[in-house]
């Protein structure tokens, strides 16, 4: 196509000039632009215009010249953007400031809505009108040196490559492409209206604000459509936006094509559909709609349409309700309204385009021939009552992009007159002549322009030739009667930086897709609950996801600090319980019962011994050994109570030292009673004096060397590797800091345990040989019962302590010096008890003596 076009453009030049040369004439051979309107002035304004929206086939074989067929279907939207620079043009002539003794004309043309008719107009409006013009004019400036259009971003490509090449600027009110932000391709080329590319932006940010992370996308087939589509992507990248399906609307308007994107619409679990078109592309997709009853549907609209429903069928209006749409910034154009209104096929039956407009607006005919479907206008018509889109000036967006057009020309002129001789920008100072204006001259006022218009705004231009991009967020309220009113809920402007550009109301938005009060919800997966994380869904985009649970201690599925975990809902860190065993424990308060009540036990034995030391059963039972073993089952019992409450240096040397040694002289002292029981009857036999060598002094020596060395292995304990405090991790994979003392050395635990274990052990061993002993010496078959029961309990310790989680490793401790305490007590002291307590008549020397 782009080869075609440039042939075509090739063919059309040499068609409208002939050769010029010294001497010679060029003459006009043709125009391709059969309506156009001009009006003289001292310098001419071209302005290009989509009036009508269908353009006759072009002769793509150039076998033949193209006469001028009638476009057809009039735009009356666009009709009024040209009423509008024609307004304007009015108003700065009559303005006696800004231009003075200089006469502003124009000449328009339509372009019917296609490339290949804008630019025959542009290159129309460039040779101008004249039929012949002599050599010498031939190559100097032309009749028009400046253009205001065109209105499409496709159309002002094609223009600015070719008008670029002889510098003839033109300045663009609704081609927003921003593709043509590029300077240097298009260096000619200015426009009133932002870039696209801000557009984009703006979407993406309140796609963002409004958590819509799976939407669609519609763009039309052209350069508007294609580029804005690919900035809106790019800007979307990152934002964690999705984007389920991106459908582009063929220029054929091929109904299987438009049902199948309106079908693809329907189907999508996206509930946001952005459209990036123009109106006469969006309108048939539109049509689509209503045919497939598309409901529930929140449409995001660019500035082509977000203030016009011209494009929407009456049936489609409901459907649109609640669109959000992004608009040109508005203003109010004093005496615009009136101007319009003066339409009149019978005051202006030469004009071009009145009868096609008059027309259009009341769906009637003024052909004098019956040929026509329509019915013969009356002449009653009224424009200002009835002149729907033409008429509306609520809007003024476009329009007053018109109008800021034709002001920047004119300024531009006005600081041209103001040059100074000699002081001009160009070559040796040269000031530009104002009545045959060169195109270069303008281009350089104009992107020097900087002025303030009647309505109040301050316009320049910024180095690629465009302005400060601000958009009005625009809200479709559609009333019972489907009326429907364009709200400004917001704005966007790039002057105020990044994180500050976008402003909106969410109070006053009503929502699109049955929503109505609440914003709708458009996500591919729903956000995750708190306490589970997202998960990949394979082969889909990242808005896809699964929800996995958090692992436990982890809170959005980040760790906690430390000494923090997870409450069971995930939502947040909590201290982590610290567990150690304590008096607010049952298990705690158990155990320091049977701690005390062992200890008060033995007390009360001790004194019920102490009161009866003189009885032949405490004399006989060797009063001294029994003191001090009852002495050191109450350490053994008292012992227990270190090992509750939170661990600490002190405490945590203490509790296994205390143990230790108060358990080895509780065994050397049953040791000592048993040597003593079996010395004492060998001693009985004839020849035997074994006695001697175990008398008081020994039974005191022996104890002590006993318990000295457990003593000295207690002291290199300490001093090598002491047991300190520690936290353990505990409960649900950590949930619980468990305070515990360490062992410190293993060695030197299982020394201390392994002494007393070999003083139980040799013990039992001495008191089984004994247990045939007379009955009144059978102490010997108690001793062995309470080692047995002592061994027993501290065999099946070390497999209980190894395997016992947190606190409960210090219960089985304490119930293992608990349980062994209590046997010692009982099945020693417990008959002896008996008998002082209950049969004091058996408490006697004879009785003690019958038996032997």
């Amino acid at each position: 196509m782009g080869l075609i076009m440039w042939l075509w453009v090739m063919v059309f030049i040499v068609e409208m000039v002939s050769v010029c040369g010294a001497g010679l004439s060029c003459g006009l051979q043709g125009r391709s632009v059969s309506e156009s309107l001009y009006k003289e002035g001292d310098v001419i304004i071209g302005g290009l215009f989509p009036v009508h929206v269908e353009a006759r086939e072009p002769d793509h074989a150039f076998t033949h010249t193209q006469h001028g067929s009638r476009c057809q279907g009039v735009d009356l939207r666009s009709y009024r953007w040209l009423k509008a620079m024609i307004f304007t043009v009015e108003e700065i002539n009559r303005d006696p400031v800004l231009l003075p003794n200089i006469t502003l004309g124009y000449l328009v043309a339509d372009t019917c809505l296609a490339e290949g008719t804008t630019l025959s107009a542009a290159l129309a409006l460039v040779t101008g009108q004249e039929e012949t013009v002599s050599g010498a004019e031939c190559n100097g400036a032309p009749m028009v040196p400046v253009i205001i259009g065109d209105a499409r971003s496709s159309a002002s490509i094609v223009v600015a490559d070719t008008l670029g090449v002889f510098d003839i600027p033109m300045v663009s009110y609704f081609a927003s492409c921003a593709c043509l932000s590029d300077s240097r391709r298009f260096h000619s080329f200015l426009r009133t209206v932002p870039s696209d590319a801000f557009q984009a932006k703006a979407m993406a940010r309140l796609l963002r604000l409004l958590d819509w992370t799976w939407v669609g996308v519609v763009a039309g087939d052209d350069e508007y459509g294609k580029s804005g589509l690919q900035l809106l992507l790019k800007e979307l990248e990152g934002t964690g936006v999705c984007v389920d399906y991106v459908e582009v609307i063929p220029k054929s308007h091929s109904q299987s094509r438009i049902r199948r994107i309106v079908e693809r619409i329907q189907s999508s679990t996206a509930r946001v559909v952005v459209t990036f078109a123009i109106g006469p592309d969006l309108e048939v997709v539109f049509k689509e709609v209503v045919v497939q009853n598309v409901t529930n549907r929140q449409w995001i609209a660019t500035e082509a349409w977000s203030t016009s429903i011209q494009y929407s069928v009456p049936a489609s209006i409901p459907l649109l309700a609640g669109t959000i749409g992004f608009a040109l910034r508005r203003a109010d154009i004093q005496g615009l309204d009136a101007f319009l209104a003066r339409l009149n096929p019978e005051k202006q039956p030469n004009e071009p385009f009145v009868k096609d407009v008059w027309e259009e607006l009341f769906g009637c005919s003024l052909a004098q021939d019956s040929s026509s479907k329509r019915p013969k206008c009356t002449g009653s018509e009224n424009v200002e009552k009835h002149g729907r889109i033409y008429t509306d000036v609520s809007q003024l967006r476009v329009t007053y992009n018109v109008y800021k057009a034709v002001y920047a020309i004119a300024n531009a002129i006005h600081n041209m007159m103001a040059c100074q001789p000699g002081g001009g920008p160009f070559e040796d100072g040269e000031c530009p002549d104002v009545t045959r204006i060169k195109p270069r001259q303008i281009l350089h006022y104009l992107n020097a322009v900087n002025f303030t218009t009647p309505v109040g705004e301050l316009v320049y231009f910024e180095n690629n030739g465009e302005p400060s991009a601000s958009y009005d967020i625009m809200n479709w309220h559609v009333d019972e009667s489907g009326a429907v009113n364009f709200v400004q809920v917001g704005q966007f402007d790039a002057a105020k930086g990044p994180g500050q550009e976008l402003n909106i109301n969410l109070e006053k938005v009503v929502w699109g897709g049955g929503w109505a009060d609440q914003v709708p919800v458009s996500v591919c997966s729903a956000s995750c609950l708190p306490g589970t994380r997202k998960a990949a869904q394979k082969g889909k985009p990242v808005c896809c996801f699964d929800c996995l649970p958090c692992a436990a201690g982890e809170i959005k599925c980040v760790r906690c600090p430390e000494r923090f975990w997870s409450n069971n809902e995930r939502t947040k860190c909590t201290p982590k319980i610290v567990e150690f065993l304590s008096l607010q424990d049952t298990m705690g308060v158990i155990l320091t019962v049977l701690s005390v009540t062992g200890a008060t036990l033995t007390t009360t034995v001790l004194a019920a011994f102490f009161h009866h030391r003189d009885t032949p059963l405490v004399r006989a039972n060797n009063s001294e050994l029994s003191f001090l073993l009852l002495v050191s089952l109450t350490l053994c019992f008292l012992c227990a109570l270190v090992f509750i409450g939170q661990p600490a240096p002190w405490n945590c040397m203490l509790r296994h030292t205390l143990f230790g040694v108060s358990f080895v002289i509780c065994i050397a002292c049953v040791l000592s009673k048993t040597v003593v029981v079996l010395v004492a009857f060998r001693a009985t036999l004839p020849g035997s004096n074994l006695m001697q060598y175990f008398g008081p002094i020994q039974q005191r020596a022996g104890i002590f060397l006993c318990t000295l060395v457990q003593v000295v292995i207690c002291l290199l304990w300490l001093l090598l590797a002491p047991p300190l405090p520690t936290e353990n991790a505990g409960g649900e994979l950590g949930a619980r800091v468990i305070l515990q003392c360490t062992v410190g050395s293993v060695v030197g635990f299982v020394l201390v345990l392994g002494y007393i274990g070999l003083l139980a052990v040799v013990c039992f061993l001495l008191a089984f040989f004994a247990r045939k002993l007379p009955d009144n010496f059978n102490e010997a078959k108690f001793i062995t019962f309470s080692m047995l029961i002592f061994c027993a309990v501290w065999i099946a310790f070390v497999p209980a302590y190894v395997s016992s989680p947190g606190k409960y490793t210090v219960a089985v401790e304490i119930f293992a010096i608990l349980a062994s305490s209590y046997g010692l007590l009982l099945c020693i002291f417990t008959p002896k008890c008996y008998i002082i307590l209950l049969k004091p008549e058996k408490n006697t020397k004879k009785n003690m003596m019958s038996n032997i």
